[in-house]
């Protein structure tokens, strides 16, 4: 499970790493994101309904409608962020945005907690020739339009896609990483048959990632690309 990751890459960088156009970036002026926590502002890459591909915001986690047990009113709902790879095509809660609307999360970083009082922050990303080389995770998105606790909300949501962890990561986590995509899959993952997408989820190589850094004082990433 990932609930932590970074994203500091600059729009311009964004739209030339996931070709897309200028006038299809929606982030505007955005600011490096050195934290990324469900529910909070994530970029994605998706397709428009012309198959050009898109840059926005999105709300991180499919909304998952809440009520009190005391009162039965509605409350803050649940983000789901995380969505298991051996879920996707039996769940109905994930089934039609694996097959239908599926998108690449840029990112500079992850985070998984190791131990608890304290917890030991690790973040890992990809190795390469600059200090946080940019990826991008598997992810898949929809629309949401209802109550969101006691107000009506219209959203964009988006959850990553989950898998075994490699040998790097099980040492912190040892159950799940988020799936990184390859770039040459990129254009597979977004515009690909679903059971063709599926075979793309994978735990990335170990010997292609780094741990960036770990501590006990590390909820946000300090580095950047």
């Amino acid at each position: 499970m990932c609930n932590l990751y970074a994203n500091t890459l600059a729009p311009t960088l964004m739209r030339q790493l996931f070709k897309v156009r200028a006038e299809n970036d929606q982030l505007g002026n955005a600011e490096p994101l050195t934290a990324i926590f469900p529910k909070g502002t994530a970029p994605i890459v998706a397709l428009d309904e012309d198959g050009n591909r898109v840059l926005r915001n999105t709300h991180w986690g499919f909304v998952l409608p809440q009520t009190s047990k005391k009162t039965g009113k509605p409350i803050q709902p649940k983000a789901v962020n995380n969505a298991r790879d051996d879920k996707l095509r039996s769940s109905p809660f994930w089934k039609a945005s694996f097959t239908e609307r599926r998108c690449l999360i840029p990112a500079s970083s992850f985070c998984e907690a190791k131990g608890r009082n304290p917890a030991t922050y690790v973040w890992f990303g990809v190795s390469g020739d600059t200090p946080r080389p940019p990826f991008a995770l598997a992810g898949i998105w929809r629309s949401f339009a209802g109550n969101y606790g006691t107000e009506y909300r219209e959203l964009t949501t988006s959850s990553m896609i989950t898998t075994t962890p490699n040998e790097l990561v099980k040492d912190t986590h040892p159950d799940r990483m988020p799936a990184i995509l390859s770039p040459d899959d990129y254009e597979a993952w977004l515009t690909a048959p679903a059971e063709d997408a599926f075979r793309l989820i994978r735990p990335y190589p170990a010997e292609r990632m780094v741990i960036h850094q770990q501590g006990e004082d590390l909820k946000s990433d300090h580095g950047g690309v």
